[in-house]
This record gives structure tokens, C-alpha cells and sequence, in this order.
């Protein structure tokens, strides 16, 4: 007589927990639209935020000029709009301050809506904040909503003076390319290029810049700009039986084409140039895919003769680019006036020592 084994609890469990087929699949979606929807959700919120701040500016402005009101009916407004949203932030005087400087900074409710509505709040303060002019807000309120930037990211890009820099490295593009791809490259140049946040002095040598460059190769995207990806460092080309490497090898997404970067220490010479151009061979000829737009080289120097640059590139038929960068923040010319020389600071240090003892 046949008996039925009993179910082991292992087993059971292994039962209950098994999944229909094509579940993980279904779930992942669903994970995937959740976070969409949330995210849209969030954006439309801080949307009507923003228009909201910005209609509150606006006739904030329009009463005081029309009717006289003085500075204190925003503190007026501030408690009565506390009291009647208490559980709402954001109706501080100082905020209802920068609504009306919002508004009196930004009249075309178009630009508005189309651009400045898709950044957080706090994007709009420090635009008000670290730029003067409405020339240089908007160019970066484009550049912000068009490259997604954090906060932290944009007042970076500010402080570091992103806007001055670009498209200002010394070019062959305009020849060696078909347009829209060279200006579209151009503006991907700048110069000079700051690297300052790789902790190294003025006379660090092309191997430690480069090591350096790849331990924060976040930060050197950042710098380098949206639409760039990074390949390799000491990437291996083999020519006619020699072996030759690239410092830095990237891919820019919006161009469709491989990046070659080279450092030099020093300053730029004719023959830097050449050497580029012959990796750019290497690499059109070795690494880019058929479907790829020619490769295009940025040298990197420590200081370049604009004329002696010019030049050599205008003999080059590869498209390069030549710039510049500072491994140690440029002070500004006012702190430099306030700070104390060597010889003063040698001066008290003697008036020190020279002090009896109490």
C-alpha cells in the first residue's frame, strides 16, 4: 500500500512564494512609471509654484508703483499670508522680497513660463544672487534647464565663469567641419579649462594631471561640459608594429564622435599639434564606427601664444582645438589688493620677534 509522502515545509513555502511568469518584468515597469509620474508631478508643482511667486512679484511691483505703497506692506503681507496659510512656507518677507525682485528681473511672463518655470525655486535665487546683468541670467536659466543642473552645479558653473569661457578655445572647426557640427563644437570648447578641484600646484607635471583627472572623473565631466562620456586614459593605439596611447579618450553623445585629449605641461608648441592629429588618424581610422563624425582633438596646455596656435592649426586637417587650463584658482584682482604681501608679512613676523615679553 502506496502512502503520499507529506509536503515539506521548504517545499510549501517555495510554493506559496513562486512567482507568475513575467512578473519581475511587470514590476519593474511599474517601478519605472511610478517614479515617471512622480516626477512629473513634482515638476508640475514646482511649476505653478514658480508662476505663482512670480505673479505675486509682479503685483507686488505693479501697487507700489501705481498706488505708493511703501516697503512695509511686504511685512504685512508676509503675517497675513501666514495666517492664512499656516501650514504653507515660503511668505517671509525676505521671500516676498525676491518675488518682487524675480519679477522685476524677469517682466516677459514668456520667458517665464517656457524657461524659468522648469527650475526649483532656489535656481531663481541664485540667479538673482551671483549675476547682474539680465544678459548673463539668461543665458544660464537656458543653460540650467537644458543640461538639467543642481543648484550646487549652477552656482559653480557661475562662479567659475562658464558663460566668458565658451566657445573661446582657438579653433580649426569652422574649416575642417560642415556646419551646424562646427559650431556646435565650437560651443563645446571653452577656455580656460578650471581644474582646480584636482588639488595639485601650478608646476604638476601631464602623468599627475592626467591620474588626477581620472580619480575625479565626475568633477572633469562637469567641466568639460553636457554631452561628453568618458572612454579611457592611456588608450592603446598600435601603428605599423610601434605602440602609441592616448591620455584621455572621450565620446561626445550630441556631436557622435570620439573626443581625443592631450595635456601638456608647458606651453603649446607647433609640433603639439601634429601629434594630436596624428591620433586623431589613429583613432578615425582604428576606433570610430562608420556611422561616427570625424574625431576631433582638445589640446590642453599650460599657456598658449594665440597667434602661434592659430598657425599651427591652420595647417592641420583634422579639427582641433587648443585651451588653455589653471590648476589654481585666479584670485580676484580686488582680494589681491587686500591681501598682504611677502614683504609685508615678513615685516610683522620681524616686529613680532622684536616684541619684549610681557
Amino acid at each position: 500500500m502506496s502512502t503520499k509522502k507529506p509536503t515539506s515545509q521548504k517545499t510549501a513555502v517555495k510554493a506559496a512564494g513562486a512567482l507568475p511568469s513575467g512578473y519581475v518584468d511587470w514590476l519593474g515597469e511599474l517601478k519605472t512609471r511610478i517614479h515617471a509620474a512622480q516626477q512629473r508631478a513634482a515638476q508640475a508643482v514646482n511649476r505653478e509654484l514658480v508662476l505663482l511667486y512670480w505673479q505675486i512679484g509682479r503685483d507686488i511691483l505693479q501697487r507700489q508703483a501705481e498706488q505708493g505703497w511703501g516697503s512695509k506692506v511686504i511685512d504685512r503681507l508676509a503675517r497675513d499670508l501666514r495666517n492664512a496659510f499656516p501650514d504653507m512656507h515660503g511668505f517671509s518677507p525676505r521671500n516676498l522680497k525676491y518675488m518682487r525682485a524675480f519679477a522685476e528681473a524677469w517682466p516677459d511672463a514668456g520667458f517665464v513660463q517656457a524657461v524659468l518655470a522648469q527650475l526649483p525655486w532656489y535656481h531663481q535665487l541664485a540667479l538673482l544672487d551671483k549675476l547682474k546683468t539680465a544678459e548673463e541670467r539668461q543665458w544660464y536659466a537656458l543653460k540650467a534647464a537644458e543640461h538639467g543642473w543642481s543648484r550646487n552645479v549652477l552656482a559653480m558653473q557661475i562662479e567659475s565663469g562658464l558663460r566668458e569661457r565658451s566657445g573661446n578655445a582657438i579653433t580649426n572647426f569652422e574649416v575642417q567641419l560642415p556646419k551646424p557640427q562646427s559650431d556646435l563644437a565650437r560651443e563645446s570648447l571653452k577656455d580656460p579649462y578650471k581644474l582646480d578641484f584636482l588639488g595639485l600646484g601650478k608646476e604638476a607635471e601631464e602623468r599627475a594631471i592626467e591620474s588626477a583627472l581620472v580619480q575625479h572623473v565626475a568633477r572633469f565631466l562637469v567641466e568639460l561640459g553636457a554631452g561628453f562620456a568618458y572612454v579611457g586614459r592611456q588608450v592603446h593605439v598600435e601603428v605599423a608594429g610601434d605602440d602609441f596611447y592616448i591620455d584621455l579618450l572621450f565620446y561626445h553623445l550630441k556631436l557622435r564622435c570620439y573626443v581625443v585629449v592631450e595635456l601638456k605641461s608647458g606651453k603649446f608648441e607647433p609640433e603639439d599639434a601634429g601629434q594630436l592629429s596624428f591620433y586623431m588618424t589613429a583613432v578615425d581610422r582604428q576606433v570610430k564606427h562608420v556611422d561616427d563624425q570625424p574625431t576631433i582633438g582638445l589640446l590642453l596646455c599650460k599657456s598658449k601664444n594665440h597667434v602661434v596656435a592659430e598657425y599651427a592649426l591652420s595647417g592641420i586637417e583634422k579639427p582641433i582645438g587648443v585651451a588653455e587650463y589653471e590648476l589654481v584658482r585666479q584670485l580676484p584682482e580686488k582680494l589681491k589688493t587686500d591681501l598682504p604681501s611677502i614683504e609685508e608679512i615678513e615685516r610683522e613676523l620681524e616686529n613680532i620677534d622684536e616684541e619684549p615679553e610681557a
